[in-house]
């Protein structure tokens, strides 16, 4: 007889939007009793579930699930890195960037349907100032927007765009050194972002060309951009054509530092973090095995994602020819008067 492998679920009850009760009912419904003997761990603290999934992997754990949101799975996920325990993850946060890369269901149930399906692979992972990150790290706007999420006491992804749009009409770009082993290269730029995974979650690809497991990180920088710019960018971020803009810079690298002027925020997989004008950002090849599906589905973007919405419309993708250019200049205007009148009022 076969032995049974062991995996340990750990919850985090705070993050995340799902509610964690009926995960756990459908946990003891659903998961392969022929296959699993499972226990289930709930964190108490920020940092709990790193500390779990130490203890799980010198008990011999053979997977441990990450019940939560990226930050969950980050915490869990450094304890696994280089051991023979593998990742699993029930996706419950706001972004879940890397189980949308891995092709993991967001819905509960098919995600516990992968954890019995069993399909294992090893992925990279990166390091920020070594400190690990699994889906993407930066600098710049997005790492700023990253601590006002974290500030406002809010979750969701509507939290997070009303977050965006509110910070982009003053956030200032910043001056750059990129250093890679080709030399240095200097940008003013509104943010870099550095991607293991391709997405910083909500299907927003950032690094839409990036491979989990090619040994490599895709660099971003987006260059200062305009108003009129604002439609495509959002419609390409959520597109996975974002790498087409004529704002996007991009590289390839498996190790880079990054110089800047300052002292400010940095994020890894969402969490700002305040940082010094010195960043090494690294890719270890090879270092986290996961669960993922085994068969890729198709991207999609949820009905409630506003920035696909608004731009949908206001970019007239159901409109053609040259003589639409100037209504559709004019709706964007209007959209930006509508938007700063409901930010003002906030």
């Amino acid at each position: 007889m076969t032995e049974k492998k062991k995996i340990v679920f750990v919850v985090n009850p705070i993050s995340g939007t799902q509610g964690k009760k009926a995960i756990l009912k459908w946990i003891d419904e659903r998961l392969d009793r022929s296959v699993y003997d499972y226990s289930i761990v709930k964190t108490e603290y920020a940092g709990h579930a790193t500390q779990i999934a130490a203890s799980a992997v010198h008990d011999g754990a053979d997977i441990v699930v990450a019940i939560g949101g990226d930050g969950t799975i980050n915490e869990i996920a450094r304890s696994l890195v280089h051991t023979d325990t593998t990742l699993g993850i029930i996706p419950c946060g706001s972004g879940n960037g890397l189980a949308r890369h891995l092709h993991i269901p967001m819905d509960p149930k098919g995600a516990i349907d992968i954890l019995n399906e069993g399909y294992r692979v090893c992925i990279d992972y990166g390091k920020i100032n070594n400190i690990p990150f699994f889906c993407t790290c930066g600098v710049g706007f997005d790492a700023f927007v990253s601590l006002k999420f974290a500030d406002s006491g809010k979750r969701g992804l509507l939290t997070y765009l009303e977050n965006t749009l509110h910070e982009s009409l003053t956030y200032q770009p910043e001056t750059y050194e990129i250093e890679n082993e080709e030399g240095t290269v200097k940008h003013h730029a509104f943010l870099i972002a550095c991607g293991n995974a391709s997405q910083y979650g909500n299907n927003a690809y950032i690094a839409p060309q990036a491979s989990l497991t090619d040994g490599l990180m895709d660099i971003t920088i987006l260059e200062p951009f305009t108003v009129l710019d604002v439609p495509s960018l959002s419609f390409q971020l959520f597109n996975k054509t974002i790498d087409q803009n004529s704002r996007i810079k991009t590289m390839r690298a498996k190790r880079i530092k990054i110089h800047r002027t300052q002292e400010g925020v940095m994020h890894f997989d969402g969490d700002p973090l305040m940082a010094g004008k010195e960043l090494d950002v690294e890719i270890i090849p090879k270092g986290l095995h996961v669960i993922a599906s085994e068969k890729k589905k198709k991207s999609f973007v949820e009905t409630e994602n506003l920035l696909q919405v608004i731009t949908d419309y206001f970019t007239g993708l159901h409109l053609k020819g040259e003589e639409l250019l100037a209504k559709r200049q004019s709706h964007l205007f209007e959209l930006n008067r509508t938007l700063l009148r409901k930010l003002a009022k906030k």
